[in-house]
């Protein structure tokens, strides 16, 4: 098995505030009890991505990131108003992307996403992460392709949307192979669809602790995508195209 970089995960700290999301407050799942899961599995660096039950607030961010060690960066959630300085002192932290939770709420939405995943890039060079159903896709694709990097998660989601999801995938947004126990469709078929169409931008990730979703992360998810792309297309996902997307 190679190395494994985990594209999406959630680090879930009782020392730090929690926002309640249409009535629901994860488990806490700790840096360590992180660790604890992933390292038998190869995992030796990923992406702590910030939850719509955290809202703004960095300091969980920044102590996870301290925590699990350089070869992991942070995704974030940020208001339209955060400012330049800001905006450094977090790449120095290790903060790499930022989300935009159009599924759930609690981030800025669709009218701020242009003009503040543009000036992100602009100024510290990170791209915009994306929850969003597929389905919604459709009308938003040419926007979405004027951003300069952008990764959609958890597959899109839903079957409904795959032609829109194939169509961005075509054009270079990278999508998050991660939540299998989220979508509506058969992930093997997907996983070979998307990687034929654009080898570079399927990044595995194992949206650990799988917060709401119907089934939770498994070990067999990482040989269904090995099976699925064969050694070296699994490679690239596991590990070359999210640390290229990263910046490692």
């Amino acid at each position: 098995m190679p190395p494994i970089f985990d594209a999406h995960c959630h680090i879930i700290d009782s020392a730090y505030p929690l926002i309640a999301n249409n009535g629901y407050v994860p488990e806490f799942f700790s840096a360590d009890a992180y660790l604890t899961r992933v390292t038998p599995l190869g995992v030796v660096g990923g992406a702590v991505v910030s939850g719509s039950f955290q809202g703004y607030d960095q300091s969980y961010l920044i102590a996870a990131l301290k925590r699990l060690g350089p070869e992991f960066v942070g995704v974030t959630q940020l208001p339209a108003s955060v400012t330049d300085a800001e905006l450094a002192s977090l790449h120095g932290h290790g903060v790499r992307a930022l989300r935009f939770n159009l599924k759930r709420g609690g981030s800025g939405q669709l009218d701020q996403l242009e003009s503040l995943a543009m000036r992100v890039h602009e100024q510290v060079g990170w791209h915009a992460e994306l929850y969003i159903d597929s389905r919604e896709l459709a009308g938003l694709e040419q926007r979405l392709r004027r951003l300069p990097a952008l990764s959609i998660d958890h597959l899109g989601l839903s079957q409904d949307g795959l032609p829109s999801l194939l169509r961005l995938a075509e054009h270079g947004v990278r999508i998050k192979a991660c939540g299998f126990g989220r979508v509506d469709f058969a992930v093997a078929p997907v996983l070979q669809q998307i990687h034929g169409i654009n080898p570079d931008v399927l990044m595995f990730g194992t949206d650990l602790p799988s917060t709401r979703a119907p089934r939770a992360f498994a070990d067999s998810d990482i040989n269904l995508l090995v099976e699925a792309l064969g050694e070296e297309g699994a490679h690239k996902a596991l590990w070359q195209n999210a640390r290229t997307f990263y910046g490692l």
